[in-house]
């Protein structure tokens, strides 16, 4: 049963690891989290999965951060306290947190599940809160935020190699599911195998659709093939093997975020073909209007999903039993890990073990 809570009920105090400068080097860190208001959750975090982004805001690289910043947005934990009017969870139950915690709940994004769109939306960290306070996200050993923005963890998966799914693994369901590439039979290419790309297979596969991953890396081929059960693979690089492929795919789903020409991916597209981007590089990619004429075909993107699709999403991987590929690592290896993931040198996700790493401070 849930408590009642005390409505005057002081701050919590929490422990994690913060940049506190451009450097991006992360250290420990001690801040508080608000208390348990009527329609909160608190719970215990036991793990955090590493996005690209974290790499990008600890080095103040989007030129939005704020110091000290705790980064993380793939958090997942159990319930340790729910305030007096929640009514979806209970002490124990399994959640997680994604990309955001707040949202304005009344445009028309928001009552149209797309929270994520909306344009008062809270990330879940280096944002500034409704109360001018700043969010802390998930490298830390508690987190607390409204009920409508936690996920519930079904039983059969496993905490770890879930956390990506809640920022890796909705930004690639979304798109799958709007742009209509979700049929069995269709056949869709992935650009990239990285934390995106190989959650992208995983669940276009789980949907019945055949799977093409492009990708400037012959090596990546078995891997492709082998281990996540793509159908086939073209190396973007080898003009026969592009030729050849041309006007073959019902939609790309573009993971890439480096600068890379999106003309060969264009011509890989059947007649009403779908590029949908879901990589953000930093300059501005050549489209060429044409082959986009020539086939009516189009390119859209794609922001991670609202909270009603995200919950779906982990009801999909659960039922289809999918989770992303990680690499677990203690807390202290953190400053590590982000040299690595600049690197790209990681299969697929680093994924931190805060609840045996991070001495909790209660």
């Amino acid at each position: 049963m849930a408590a009642k809570l005390p409505e005057e009920e002081h701050p919590k105090q929490a422990f994690g690891w913060a940049a506190r400068d451009e450097s991006g080097v992360l250290s420990p860190f001690n801040f508080s989290r608000r208390a348990t208001g009527e329609k909160d959750v608190c719970f215990k975090v036991l793990y955090c999965g590493m996005c690209h982004s974290d790499l990008h805001m600890v080095k103040n690289e989007w030129g939005t951060s704020t110091y000290p910043l705790v980064p993380g947005h793939e958090i997942v934990g159990v319930v340790r306290e729910v305030g007096s009017k929640v009514e979806k969870f209970r002490v124990g139950d399994k959640v997680g947190v994604g990309c955001i915690v707040g949202s304005c709940r009344s445009c028309h994004n928001c009552t149209s599940n797309l929270e994520n769109y909306c344009a008062e939306m809270i990330l879940t960290y280096g944002a500034k809160n409704y109360d001018g306070t700043i969010t802390y996200g998930g490298y830390s050993d508690i987190m607390v935020a409204d009920e409508h923005f936690i996920v519930r963890i079904p039983d059969a998966l496993p905490l770890d190699a879930t956390a990506p799914l809640l920022c890796a693994g909705i930004t690639v369901y979304s798109p799958l599911k709007y742009y209509g590439l979700d049929k069995p039979g269709m056949h869709v290419g992935v650009v990239g195998l990285g934390g995106l790309g190989h959650m992208a297979v995983k669940f276009a596969k789980g949907m019945g659709v055949k799977v093409t991953v492009i990708s400037t890396s012959p090596s990546k081929k078995q891997e492709a093939l082998g281990h996540l059960g793509a159908d086939s693979f073209l190396v973007s690089r080898d003009q026969d093997q592009m030729k050849a492929a041309m006007g073959t795919m019902d939609g790309i789903i573009d993971t890439v975020s480096a600068m890379h020409p999106l003309l060969p991916l264009i011509w890989l597209l059947k007649t009403n073909g779908k590029l949908v981007l879901v990589g953000a590089p930093e300059k501005p990619l050549e489209l060429v209007a044409l082959p986009l004429l020539m086939g009516r075909k189009m390119v859209g993107g794609s922001g991670f999903g609202g909270m009603e699709e995200t919950q779906e999403m982990i009801n999909f991987a659960a039922k289809h039993n999918i989770t992303a590929d990680i690499e677990v690592i203690p807390i202290e290896y953190a400053n590590t890990a982000m040299e690595r993931i600049l690197k790209a040198d990681v299969r697929y996700r680093f994924v931190i073990d805060i609840g045996n790493t991070i001495k909790s401070t209660h």
